[in-house]
């Protein structure tokens, strides 16, 4: 697991820039965060105006009442957080969740699918609370990526390039957990750094004990019957599972968003042009207050 773990760690140490480091780091703190990661098109872009993305892993005693029992059973918990730095708003999207949790999802040891569909994909660490969280999340993201490259080999095919079998898992994961893609969001994933990914595959399969054929045209991973069967049944219980899950995920992120005024206010701003105030109220009451906005947004727009 060696050469994957090395290789992970320098992924997670991809340049961002500084702007987006602080705004981690102030994350953290409202969040009690012992770790943030950072993903999403602004990692690749750079973008400052637009929608940062950060995962932020807790350690401690979930919080008291039913909210905290809801968001123990359903992580993560979502919330638009906006931090001003260096004079300018950033704005971003956070999950939250317990670390302990993480590593279980990134292990395949649960039935989600989005925490290893996700970090097998780009990200970085950009804001850690010592050595002892900065290994787990190396070591979790490790076994993310032997979790997909499992799964991969069954779901991908008998022989080909190692970009088939990232297509075909993130084509079978996005089935399962009640996502609307565009046909051929696959394709654009693996175009961002297609030599990552085959690097990566190849590492993963390595580090999970499986034997790889190689030839001129493409790449075959050697499962005995046993460790298929085991892997299919795995995979067919996490597709059954995967859209009540995330449906429950839904519904609970549209009446516990935090900030999700604020958060809708500034998608119509960005999208329409039209600055949105809100009332006290209308922060309280969000889903109540929407049609009396859209209407303002509307009558702005038509006297444009």
């Amino acid at each position: 697991m060696r050469p994957l773990r090395r290789a992970i760690a320098d992924m997670l140490a991809a340049e961002v820039r500084p702007e987006i480091v602080e705004a981690a780091a102030v994350v953290a703190g409202r969040l009690s965060g012992s770790a943030v990661l950072f993903y999403g098109s602004v990692l690749r872009t750079g973008d400052l105006d637009g929608l940062l993305d950060f995962y932020v892993l807790t350690e401690g005693p979930p919080a008291p009442g039913i909210r905290g029992m809801v968001s123990h059973r359903i992580w993560p918990d979502i919330s638009f957080e906006e931090v001003r730095v260096g004079g300018r708003m950033l704005q971003a999207k956070v999950a939250t969740m317990p670390l302990s949790v993480f590593v279980e999802a990134a292990g395949g040891e649960l039935a989600d699918t989005t925490i290893w569909t996700r970090f097998v994909q780009p990200s970085a660490l950009l804001w850690i609370a010592g050595a002892a969280q900065a290994e787990a999340v190396v070591d979790a993201i490790a076994a993310a990526a032997m979790t997909a490259a499992r799964f991969a080999a069954v779901l991908g095919p008998a022989h080909g390039a190692p970009s088939a079998y990232w297509k075909a898992l993130f084509r079978e994961t996005y089935r399962a957990e009640l996502r609307v893609e565009q046909p051929g969001r696959e394709d654009q994933i693996l175009a961002y750094d297609p030599q990552r990914y085959a690097e990566l595959l190849l590492l993963a399969w390595k580090a999970a004990g499986i034997e790889v054929r190689r030839t001129p045209d493409g790449v075959s991973p050697v499962l005995d019957a046993e460790t298929r069967a085991q892997l299919l049944r795995r995979w067919r219980s996490r597709r059954r599972l995967g859209k009540p899950l995330n449906a429950l995920r839904l519904v609970k992120a549209a009446f516990l968003l935090d900030g999700a005024a604020r958060y809708g206010a500034w998608k119509v701003e960005r999208h329409t042009g039209v600055p949105v105030k809100l009332t006290p109220w209308a922060e309280r009451h969000p889903l109540l207050a929407a049609p009396g906005v859209l209407w303002k947004v509307w009558r702005a727009r038509a006297r444009a």
